[in-house]
């Protein structure tokens, strides 16, 4: 298979693909970027690969010793949870998205955001944090270590999809998932512990008004829809919380 190597300003993006694509023997552009990444068109992260070598099908590119991103599959496939129903994490998009391809991901930049002193990255260039100060919303603990964090999604997105976001497109799920508004950071065991309940059936140790009350407000940002008790259950919780 044919590889190219490819170095082009954003911009040039839309001429160089339609270049490759009018070639003879040109079924599919398949991106490897400079982490040995295959990225077919299906990929995420295809169109923000800009720096990558050019392979004409993905089988050419896994045979010249690339590798498929995580979670994405040798051919576009429609994610389980479209096709019968049940939640699926990939209906969400492929992990934390980097939107403005700055290198930082929806992770960091909630961790950027939140720590109450400049963070401290890895590298120099940049990408991922790995101290700061954060103060958790379950229980007013002092975090100053990346690794010891989660980033909550206030919100479950399991949660979600059973109350509205089956019905939304992918694109506004992977927005959902990514909005700095549902994601907190808090410690792992909290974190987990909570899994995918929502908060008549899971509450933190502290910050519990504060905390149903920004799940209600996310609720009604993406306008889902809870079950009659859940929303009875967390009106009177938030009436309880102004009394």
């Amino acid at each position: 298979m044919t590889a190219y190597q490819v170095t082009v300003p954003r911009v040039a993006m839309g001429v160089c693909l339609a270049f490759f694509l009018a070639g003879p023997v040109q079924a599919e552009l398949v991106k490897r970027s400079s982490s040995g990444l295959c990225h077919p068109s299906h990929s995420a992260w295809y169109d923000r690969t800009v720096n990558f070598t050019a392979f004409d099908s993905l089988q050419g590119c896994l045979a010249a010793g690339g590798r498929l991103p995580k979670g994405v599959t040798s051919s576009p496939v429609t994610p389980a949870s479209v096709e019968d129903g049940a939640y699926d994490r990939s209906a969400y998009g492929h992990g934390w998205d980097d939107s403005d391809g700055d290198c930082q991901n929806s992770r960091a930049e909630a961790l950027i955001a939140t720590s109450a002193t400049p963070v401290r990255f890895a590298s120099a260039k940049r990408c991922r944090v790995v101290s700061g100060r954060w103060v958790s919303p379950f229980t007013g603990k002092v975090i100053q270590n990346a690794s010891d964090i989660d980033i909550d999604h206030v919100l479950p997105l399991s949660w979600s999809w059973t109350r509205g976001a089956r019905e939304w497109t992918p694109e506004r799920r992977e927005i959902f998932a990514n909005d700095p508004v549902n994601l907190w950071p808090v410690e792992l065991g909290l974190n987990r512990s909570k899994g995918d309940r929502g908060p008549d059936q899971w509450l933190p140790p502290a910050g519990q008004c504060g905390y149903v009350a920004r799940f209600y407000r996310i609720v009604k940002i993406y306008q889902l829809e809870p079950r009659p008790a859940e929303t009875k259950w967390i009106k009177t919780f938030l009436e309880i919380c102004r009394s």
